[in-house]
């Protein structure tokens, strides 16, 4: 028996679907990435045009400094955590028909602001504004 040693062919690798596979993943790492730019903003706060501020009948005035402290109906809070916020809410007859006025300075740390509506709500109350000044009053 004589068995012959024929040319053995060289396996081929197929690239077709590797490259398939590839793009897939490729598409995937493009879309599911987020490219984050953080960037530093000049702010000025706009000024609103309205109409004169109307007295309600139960409102509870904050006003946030520009360093961040507050004051509730005039009286200076000793602290600026929300708990303290939402008690002087609450003593200083806001109920859930009381409407909060945030005055806020446009200096003000946003976060300072959403403290104030965090102690509102947590103080039951929902109706919340913010007091604003017109370009004319802006200008003096």
């Amino acid at each position: 028996m004589h068995f012959r040693h024929g040319a053995r062919d060289e396996p081929e690798i197929n690239l077709i679907p590797f490259i398939d596979v590839l793009l897939v993943v490729l598409i995937f790492l493009m879309l599911s990435t987020t490219y984050s730019k953080f960037t530093e903003m000049q702010l000025r706060l706009p000024v609103a045009d309205a109409e004169p501020q109307r007295d309600y009948p139960k409102e509870v005035i904050v006003a946030v400094s520009a360093d961040g402290r507050y004051s509730i109906n005039r009286n200076v809070l000793p602290d600026r955590s929300v708990e303290t916020v939402a008690a002087a809410l609450t003593a200083a007859g806001g109920t859930k028909d009381s409407v909060v006025i945030i005055s806020a300075d446009a200096s003000a740390a946003h976060q300072a602001v959403i403290t104030v509506m965090e102690a509102a709500r947590r103080a039951g109350m929902v109706q919340i504004t913010f007091a604003t000044q017109s370009a004319a009053q802006a200008g003096r």
